[in-house]
């Protein structure tokens, strides 16, 4: 159980940066995995007041503040309409409604969980994220990154034109994924991302892929793309089993896109 010292409800980013400079401070997002832990927290830094939970829509994006909802990612319409539902499909099966209604997208995003289904979809888009001090990071960079004590302002994700496809395997309905991906088909570009891994989600790199090869999207560019998908054993599923799975994913996942490409013309 999570032991908490003091409690202060930030005014500012600046106050949040400044209290989150000390390692034994933690900043809180919806408190439902750092709970559980066992950690000691000298300060814990509440960033309900900043405003950080809203959704907003520019021409070119959406900006999604670090303390909204699961549940407001899942059910919110024109959002969903530009992605193909694919972020509601991404949390829809996160435990259940009540937790979704607390669990943050920042806390989400900033954790790196290897678990995380919202890495691994917005890995897929064109996303980056909003630091108070290290500006706007590409979510791909970001993701590499090692934790600091910066604070995660919000997600950014630029409005593209494309067919997307979020699947997971999960041993019961609620439970962690075994396996997560997400593909994106923006024009010629292709995005695949793979979680729970265990590790934590990656995106798989194309480059090396024709035209023709992108354009397919068929079982056999879902077989090459599985062997890019490094692996592991957990008390989950074994390595080949989410060896297995990544080529499965993936190829259903294309025939979503191929399905979605073909409803558009």
């Amino acid at each position: 159980m999570i032991k908490i010292k003091e409690y202060v409800k930030a005014a500012s980013l600046e106050e949040a940066y400044e209290l989150n400079q000390k390692r034994s401070n933690r900043i809180l997002g919806g408190m439902l995995w750092m709970r559980m832990s066992n950690a000691q927290v000298q300060t814990a830094i509440d960033l309900s007041g900043l405003g950080l939970d809203q959704i907003e829509e520019t021409e070119e994006e959406f900006i999604i503040g670090a303390m909204v909802t699961l549940r407001e990612l899942e059910l919110n319409e024109r959002l969903n309409d530009c992605f193909d539902h694919v972020l509601a499909d991404a949390v829809k099966d996160i435990v259940g409604v009540q937790f979704r209604n607390l669990a943050t997208v920042g806390g989400s995003v900033f954790g790196r969980f290897g678990f995380s289904d919202v890495l691994t979809v917005l890995l897929s888009l064109h996303a980056s994220v909003e630091l108070y001090k290290g500006g706007i990071v590409p979510l791909e960079e970001f993701a590499a990154m090692k934790r600091d004590n910066d604070v995660l302002v919000n997600i950014r994700i630029a409005k593209t034109d494309g067919q997307y496809a979020y699947l997971t395997h999960r041993n019961t309905k609620t439970d962690f994924p075994v396996l997560a991906v997400a593909v994106s088909k923006i024009g010629e570009e292709l995005r695949v991302a793979v979680g729970a891994r265990p590790a934590k989600a990656e995106l798989l790199d194309v480059k090396d892929l024709s035209g023709e090869e992108l354009n397919a999207l068929n079982e056999e560019l879902a077989k090459k793309l599985s062997t890019r998908v490094k692996t592991d054993s957990n008390m989950r599923a074994s390595a080949q089993y989410r060896s297995h799975l990544s080529k499965v994913l993936i190829e259903r996942c294309f025939e979503k896109i191929n399905t979605c490409k073909k409803e558009g013309e």
